[in-house]
């Protein structure tokens, strides 16, 4: 079987979490930042010391190639992302793209030719926390959103995508889509859920990821002064907010057993001490494994915003950010998964995924698979986000080798 080398796995993984690192050991790198310009700088010179072939689309999304015995065959596509939450985690995509980069080195070590091409790819603006939506550069690769129209957004200051790009050197000018379609895609991700160490288990095979909804909902009242305005005369948008907001988390005791329901932003105007507040919008995050149940949910929350308003005299507008049916991953890749556990003595299971990943996306496309890590009491998206060494060892080496084995194989992706 192929070894991982833990300690230059490691080492790899420190240098990198040193860009964009933080005094408390996680990591705040946006996408299209700065410090997100540095790590693909550091990216792209790992991949050139490998001697893969680099191409970067016009999206930013960065790709490595290693070539196959057969250039013609459909190649292996690896990877995750480098960007990170607003003071978020070290492990969250990170660990997934350095898995990849390791099993690329793994392959180099012991001087193994594939008969297929593996890429590896770094996708861009896989959060969704500076430029909406999340999964922005996979979903463009795959055609689900214009690539036009992504270059075009902006964030919070105006910036769009095109000109961030351009700020840190990575507006490539690769075609933004699939020249080929590939055999397989395989990405690793740490769980960002308790339920892998809860079990005692080393690595998730994650069978499918649950279908969600981004919406925005703005609720519109009128401003006026604290002290002399009656309340019966009150239109107060932050009075109907704060009931909605109650609604959405009481959906998810009625609506599915799996039903997680989120209020994440939440921003008001005039944002005075001693104004009434004339204007509140805040996000609403709704997840479920059953596409219809989503549906449902948003349906619940319109009703939820139109009584809310109807009792503060207040008006709104409901928007859908973004929204993406739950995700089923190949079956093939998961029975790939579970011998080469087994065979590595590796405890693992199978498992539903809370989370979007680029693998999402990528199930459409061709055969995909995802292996989770245990994240430590569940925790991510914030500083506090860990995962033990070893276990992040015991993914890679199940990686590698599944990675090895769908580069061998002649099957034609289904």
């Amino acid at each position: 079987m192929l070894e991982i080398n833990s300690k230059r796995f490691r080492e790899t993984f420190e240098r990198y979490s040193k860009i964009g690192g933080t005094a408390n050991d996680g990591l705040h790198r946006l996408a299209l930042s700065t410090t997100d310009g540095e790590v693909r700088d550091e990216f792209v010179s790992d991949l050139e010391a490998l001697g893969l072939s680099v191409r970067i689309d016009e999206v930013g999304n960065i790709f490595g190639r290693l070539p196959g015995a057969d250039q013609a065959a459909a190649p292996i596509l690896i990877g995750s992302h480098l960007d990170s939450q607003p003071k978020g985690g070290r492990y969250d995509g990170q660990l997934g793209v350095l898995t990849a980069l390791e099993t690329i080195r793994a392959f180099d070590d012991s001087d193994i030719e594939t008969q297929r091409p593996v890429e590896i790819v770094n996708w861009t603006n896989e959060e969704g926390s500076r430029f909406k939506p999340a999964l922005m550069g996979s979903g463009a690769w795959v055609g689900i959103h214009d690539v036009d129209k992504i270059l075009s957004t902006t964030d919070e200051q105006g910036t769009t995508v095109e000109d961030a790009l351009k700020e840190i050197g990575y507006d490539g000018t690769t075609p933004c889509d699939p020249n080929e379609i590939p055999h397989a895609y395989l990405e690793l991700h740490v769980e960002q859920g308790p339920v892998l160490e809860e079990h005692g288990r080393e690595i998730g095979i994650v069978e499918g990821i649950l279908g969600m909804a981004w919406l925005e909902a703005t609720i519109y009242g009128e401003a006026d002064h604290a002290g002399p305005s009656p309340m019966h005369t009150r239109s107060d948008s932050l009075v109907a907010a704060a009931d909605v907001v109650t609604g959405v988390r009481r959906l998810s005791t009625h609506l599915a057993d799996d039903v997680v329901t989120t209020v994440g932003e939440l921003i008001v105007e005039p944002n005075s001490v001693n104004v009434i507040p004339s204007k509140t919008s805040f996000t609403i995050d709704l997840r479920s494994y059953d596409n219809e149940v989503v549906n449902r949910g948003i349906d619940q929350i319109e009703a939820e915003l139109s009584s809310a308003c109807a009792r503060e005299g207040t008006k709104y507008d409901l928007e859908e950010l973004w929204k993406i049916p739950h995700t089923e991953f190949s079956q093939q890749i998961c029975t790939r998964l579970d011998t080469i556990a087994n065979e590595l003595g590796r405890s693992h299971e199978r498992m539903i995924g809370g989370a979007g990943h680029d693998a999402s996306y990528l199930a459409d496309l061709t055969e995909t698979g995802l292996v989770f890590v245990p994240s430590v009491d569940g925790k991510t998206h914030n500083e506090q986000e860990f995962t033990e060494w070893d276990d992040a060892v015991a993914g890679a080496e199940v990686f590698a080798n599944t990675v090895l084995q769908l580069a061998e194989s002649e099957e034609t992706s289904q």
